[in-house]
C-alpha cells in the first residue's frame, strides 16, 4: 500500500504523487536542445523528486550523472583540489547504474585532476562522443566559497566554446537550488562571504548567465491534487468528493507541494481518513500547530533578513499596499523563498498561501505581544462567555473588544492606535479561538485603510472587515466591499469593525445590525 510522503524523495511505487508528466515533458524539451538551466524553487517544492523522475526518463537516451552537494562539507570546497577530487568521485558513484562500460566509469576518477583547469580538460576528454546530462541537487547548500564560483565559470566557458565547436562538455546541465544560481553572489553577499568590488554594491556579474529561464510551474493546481486523490480513492476503495476536497486543500496551500502532501498524510493517517471539508480544516489546524523543517526555514529567514521581516509585517499587520517589483532585491528574495508572490490583478505583493499567512501572522502577533513596549497594553483578562455550546459568538467578541479598546484609548496616543489598532484586535482574538479555530488575513484584499479577516471555528466561518474611519462615505464603501467579499464566500453574515482615530473626547461606541438585501452585517465603531 502506498502512502503520502513529506520527507525526502517521492517514489511512484511507494508514494501517492501528482501526475507531473506534462512538466517533465517541458523539461525534457530543454534538455533535448542542450540547454543549461536552474530549477530554483523554495524548500520542499519537489526539486529532488523532479530530478529523480528525469533520471528515469532520460537513462535510455543519455548518460545521466545525478549528484547532490547536500552531504559535502566545507572542506570539500575549501580548495580546488578537494572539490575536483570529490566531484569526480560523486560522478563515478552516480554512473554505477548506467549502461556503459566499467572502463569508462573508472576513467572518470583521476587523482591528478587537482585544479579547475585540469577538471576542464578532463571533462573535455570524457564528454567527447558522449551525450551526458549533469544534474546537481542542493547546489546552494555549500556554495559559500570562491571555488564553487570558479566551477560555475568553467562550465559557462565550456558551454560557450562548445557552441563554437571548440570544446566538448556536458550536453545539458541542470542545477537545483533555492537560490537562482544566476544570482548566487547575492547569497554570498547576504551571508558575508563575498564583497562586491564595484561601487554599485549588489549589482555583480553572474557566473551563470548562460542559463535559460526555467518557467515550469511546479505548484499543484486543484486538478493536479484531484488526480492524486483519485489514485488514492481507486487504491483504497474509499469514496470521496475529490473535486471539492482538492479545491479546499488548494485554498489553504495554493498548491505548495509539501503542504498539499502534509494535509493528505494527516487525513489518511491521523484523522481517521476523514476525507471531507471538515477533515481538511482539522488537518490545517494540525499543520499550523506543529513544527517542521519548512516552518523552521520560514521563521529563520524572516529573522535573518530584517527588510524581509519589515515587508511581511507591513503587509500582514499594518495592511500596507506594496507594489510587486522584481527588481527590488527584498521582493526577489521573498519570492525566491516562496513566501510572497504577485497578485495578478492588482500587481501588488501578497503572501503565497493562507497557511503561510496564518503562521507568519501568529509569529508577528506573538512576538509583539511579548515585547516590553506592547505587553502592558494587552488585556490579560479574556471573556469566558464567547463560546457557548461549542458555538463562537463573534458579535459578543467585537463588543467585548470595544470595551477593551476604550480602556486602551485613554492610556495611549493616537499614533500608537493608528499603527497598532488592528494588532490589538488580532491579539485579543487569537487566544479566544486557539485550539478550536484559526484566522487568516486575506492579504489580497488588504490595504492601509482596510483589512479582511476570515475566522474558522469548528464548522462555522466568520468574515470580518477592519476599517479605518474616513467619513460616512467610507462606511458605505466598506459595506459594499464587505458584501462583495461575503458573496465570494457565500456568507449570509458579515462583521465590520471600524476604528475611529479622530481626536474626540468621550467618543460613542456605536454598534448595530444592518440588513442589506438578504445579507446581514454587524457594524461596530470604536
Amino acid at each position: 500500500m502506498r502512502e503520502f510522503n513529506v520527507t525526502g524523495l517521492c517514489v511512484p511505487e511507494k508514494h501517492y504523487m501528482v501526475d507531473t508528466s506534462d512538466n517533465l515533458k517541458k523539461i525534457t524539451e530543454l534538455i533535448t536542445k542542450g540547454k543549461y538551466f536552474v530549477i530554483n524553487r523554495p524548500r520542499q517544492y519537489g526539486k529532488t523528486t523532479t530530478l529523480s523522475c528525469l533520471r528515469r526518463l532520460l537513462k535510455d537516451e543519455y548518460i545521466v550523472v545525478s549528484i547532490s552537494f547536500e552531504r559535502l562539507g566545507y572542506k570539500n570546497f575549501e580548495t580546488a583540489e578537494n572539490f575536483c577530487i570529490e566531484f569526480l568521485r560523486l560522478v563515478r558513484k552516480s554512473l554505477n547504474s548506467a549502461n556503459i562500460s566499467d572502463e569508462y566509469k573508472e576513467a572518470w576518477v583521476n587523482n591528478e585532476v587537482n585544479s579547475i583547469i585540469k577538471l576542464d580538460y578532463h571533462i573535455d576528454k570524457m564528454c567527447e562522443d558522449q551525450k551526458i546530462v549533469l544534474m546537481i541537487d542542493e547546489v546552494d547548500k555549500t556554495s559559500n566559497n570562491q571555488v564553487f564560483l570558479e566551477f560555475l565559470s568553467m562550465l559557462r566557458a565550456k558551454y560557450l566554446a562548445r557552441d563554437d565547436g571548440d570544446d566538448y562538455t556536458f550536453h545539458s546541465v541542470i542545477l537545483a537550488s533555492v537560490y537562482n544560481i544566476k544570482n548566487i553572489k547575492l547569497k554570498l553577499i547576504n551571508e558575508g562571504y563575498y564583497t562586491p568590488q564595484n561601487a554599485e554594491g549588489n549589482r555583480v556579474n553572474s557566473p551563470w548567465n548562460i542559463a535559460v529561464e526555467f518557467n515550469v510551474d511546479m505548484s499543484f493546481n486543484p486538478q493536479d491534487i484531484e488526480s492524486m486523490l483519485k489514485e488514492y480513492e481507486n487504491e483504497t476503495k474509499l469514496l470521496m468528493d475529490t473535486e471539492s476536497i482538492s479545491h479546499e486543500i488548494y485554498k489553504y496551500t495554493s498548491g505548495y507541494p509539501f503542504l498539499v502532501s502534509y494535509i493528505c498524510k494527516l487525513i489518511d493517517e491521523e484523522l481517521g481518513r476523514n476525507w471531507s471539508i471538515d477533515g481538511v480544516l482539522r488537518a490545517v489546524k494540525i499543520v499550523l500547530s506543529r513544527d517542521n523543517t519548512l516552518f523552521d526555514d520560514l521563521i529563520k529567514n524572516i529573522e535573518i533578513y530584517k527588510e524581509l521581516y519589515d515587508l511581511l509585517y507591513s503587509i500582514l499587520i499594518l495592511g500596507k499596499n506594496e507594489p510587486y517589483n522584481i527588481d527590488n532585491n527584498i521582493i526577489k528574495l521573498g519570492s525566491m523563498f516562496g513566501f510572497i508572490k504577485e497578485e495578478s490583478e492588482s500587481k501588488k505583493v501578497i503572501i503565497s498561501n493562507k497557511i503561510f499567512e496564518i503562521r507568519i501572522s501568529n509569529y508577528f502577533i506573538s512576538k509583539d505581544s511579548t515585547s516590553e513596549f506592547y505587553k502592558d497594553k494587552i488585556s490579560r483578562t479574556l471573556p469566558e462567555d464567547v463560546i457557548k455550546n461549542n458555538t463562537f459568538d463573534m458579535e459578543l467578541v467585537l463588543s467585548k473588544f470595544s470595551d477593551h479598546y476604550r480602556e486602551i484609548y485613554n492610556k495611549v496616543d493616537v499614533p500608537f492606535l493608528e499603527r497598532h489598532g488592528r494588532l490589538l484586535f488580532l491579539t485579543f482574538l487569537k487566544p479566544l479561538i486557539n485550539g478550536k479555530g484559526f484566522y487568516h488575513i486575506e492579504s489580497q484584499f488588504t490595504d492601509y485603510r482596510r483589512m479582511d479577516i476570515v475566522v474558522d471555528f469548528n464548522k462555522d466561518q466568520f468574515i470580518i472587515e477592519l476599517k479605518i474611519w474616513d467619513g460616512d462615505k467610507s462606511r458605505e464603501k466598506a459595506y459594499d466591499q464587505l458584501l462583495d467579499y461575503m458573496n465570494s464566500k457565500n456568507a449570509d453574515k458579515g462583521y465590520l469593525l471600524i476604528f475611529d482615530f479622530r481626536k474626540k473626547k468621550n467618543k460613542e461606541q456605536v454598534s448595530e445590525w444592518i440588513q442589506i438585501g438578504n445579507k446581514k452585517i454587524f457594524s461596530i465603531l470604536v
